[in-house]
């Protein structure tokens, strides 16, 4: 017997300032980094020094992120654009009604 699941449409995705979140969140993982960083000593001695590196590695994969996000953005303005120059009256055909 398979199980019954129900069928809904999916909502649409959240579109929001993503490339600033971003760049937001990776700054203040570099901050952390630096504010900590006077205080190295003190982290070793009590076996906390994974504190320091974690919030290095967030500020690295934050970057990775920016690259990420700009590149995804780009995208999806080549993608808008693109659709605009073929159907320039606005209408859109490619989505189903409902």
């Amino acid at each position: 017997m398979t199980k019954w699941t129900p069928t809904h449409e999916a909502p649409e995705p959240l579109e929001g300032p993503v490339v600033p979140t971003i760049v937001g969140g990776t700054i203040l993982w570099f901050v952390l980094f630096l504010v900590q960083l006077p205080f190295y000593g003190w982290f070793d001695d009590h076996g906390h020094t994974w504190w320091v590196w974690t919030c290095l590695a967030g500020a690295g994969l934050g970057l990775i992120g920016i690259w990420y996000v700009r590149g995804r953005d780009a995208a999806l303005k080549r993608d808008a654009a693109a659709r605009e120059a073929q159907d320039p009256q606005g209408t859109q055909s490619d989505r189903p009604t409902a």
